[in-house]
C-alpha cells in the first residue's frame, strides 16, 4: 500500500487526507444484492488503472486465491465497460441506469458452467493457468468475486452505485512507462485511431484525458506519445476524485513499482484490504518485459519532452519527477 501527496485543489492528483470519506453512490439509490451461482455478491473487488500499468498483473494473483473468481475481459462484460469508456455521455446523468446495465453484464459473466471461458480474453485464460476453454474456477469453491477488465477505470463511479461495497484497487505507475508500454500494444493505440471514438459528440472524454476545451487541440496535435500520455494523465485525474469520494476501507492504491520490488509486501497489502489471504504477486507483464525505467531507452528524446509537456505536472505530483 502507497501513501500519495495530499491532493492541490483543482489539479485532480492522487490523494486528499486518508479521513475523507465519502461515497459514489446516488442520493436516493437502493442498495442491490446481486445473486450468482446461487451465492450473493459480497464485496466484490474491482482493478483498475491505465493500460500497461499492472491490472493485469493484479488480476492475476487474485486469480489464482482460491476461493477468488476474477474475470478479465469475460466476454458479458468487456463490451459493456468498452461501451461506457468509448461513450462516457451513456453513464453521465443516467446513474441507476448504468449500475444496472452494469449489474446485468457482471450476473452473465460470473456465472460458472461448462461453456463460461468460451470466448474470454487470453489474458483471462493465462492468468488462470487453466488449459483450453475449461472453467478457470471452481462453482462450489466461490466466496468472492471480482474483475480486472481493461477500459473498468472508467465505469468507476458506475460500479459504486452498482456494488456499494465494492472494493477498488488502483494501480499507479509512471507515466513515462505506460506510454513506452502503450505505444508497444496494439490493443492500447487502437483507441486512437480516426473514428473510433466520437469526440465532437462527448462535453469531456476521461479516457483521451481531454477535460475541457483547450485539451481538444492539444489532443488534435499530439503525436502518438502524446496522446498516450493524455491518456495516463487522465487516468491520474480520475484516480484523484475517486479518492475524494470512497474512504480508505473502499479504495486503496498501489504503485506498480512497488509490487515489483516487495511482491510479498504487496500482497499482505492486499490481503489485508481485501479481508482474505491474496497469493503473491507475480512481477511480470504479458508482452516485453517493461521494468521500472524502461522509457529511458525505449522513449525517444522528443517523445520524451512531449510527455513532459502535457504530463510532467501530474508526474512530479505522484512522486515520478526526475
Amino acid at each position: 500500500m502507497t501513501t500519495l501527496p495530499g491532493p492541490v485543489p483543482g489539479t485532480g492528483d492522487l490523494g486528499p487526507p486518508e479521513d475523507a470519506a465519502g461515497s459514489a453512490r446516488a442520493p436516493g439509490s437502493r442498495p442491490h444484492i446481486l445473486v450468482v451461482n446461487g451465492r450473493k455478491v459480497r464485496n466484490p473487488v474491482f482493478v483498475i488503472g491505465a493500460p500497461r500499468a499492472g491490472t493485469e498483473m493484479l488480476a492475476r494473483a487474485f486469480k489464482r486465491t482460491a476461493g477468488f473468481h476474477m474475470t478479465l475481459g469475460q466476454r458479458w462484460v468487456l463490451p459493456v465497460v468498452q461501451a461506457f469508456a468509448r461513450t462516457p455521455s451513456l453513464a453521465r446523468g443516467h446513474p441507476e441506469a448504468a449500475a444496472t446495465v452494469l449489474r446485468d453484464a457482471f450476473a452473465q459473466g460470473w456465472q460458472v458452467g461448462p461453456d463460461c471461458c468460451l470466448g474470454c480474453t487470453q489474458a483471462c485464460r493465462e492468468a488462470a493457468g487453466t488449459p483450453g476453454n475449461q472453467p478457470c474456477v471452481a462453482e462450489r469453491g466461490i466466496v468472492r468475486y471480482g474483475d480486472a477488465s481493461p477500459e473498468l477505470l472508467y465505469c468507476a463511479d458506475s460500479l459504486v452505485d452498482a456494488f456499494p461495497d465494492a472494493r477498488l484497487v488502483q494501480i499507479v505507475r509512471d507515466g513515462r512507462d505506460v506510454v513506452a508500454g502503450m505505444l508497444a500494444d496494439p490493443q492500447a493505440l487502437a483507441w486512437f485511431r480516426p473514428g473510433f471514438v466520437n469526440l465532437d459528440a462527448e462535453v469531456t472524454h476521461p479516457l483521451l484525458g481531454v477535460d475541457a476545451a483547450p485539451d481538444r487541440s492539444l489532443w488534435a496535435d499530439a503525436s502518438m506519445a502524446g496522446k498516450c500520455a493524455m491518456r495516463w494523465r487522465g487516468t491520474i485525474r480520475l484516480m484523484a476524485r475517486l479518492r475524494t469520494k470512497l474512504s480508505p476501507q473502499q479504495l486503496v492504491t498501489l504503485r506498480y513499482e512497488e509490487m515489483i520490488r516487495q511482491p510479498l509486501t504487496a500482497a499482505r497489502s492486499l490481503s489485508d484490504f481485501a479481508g482474505a489471504e491474496i497469493c503473491p504477486v507475480e512481477p511480470r507483464l504479458p508482452g516485453p518485459p517493461l521494468e521500472p525505467g524502461a522509457w529511458r531507452r525505449l522513449l525517444t528524446a522528443a517523445q520524451a519532452a512531449e510527455v513532459e509537456n502535457i504530463a510532467g505536472e501530474e508526474l512530479r505530483r505522484v512522486g515520478y519527477g526526475d
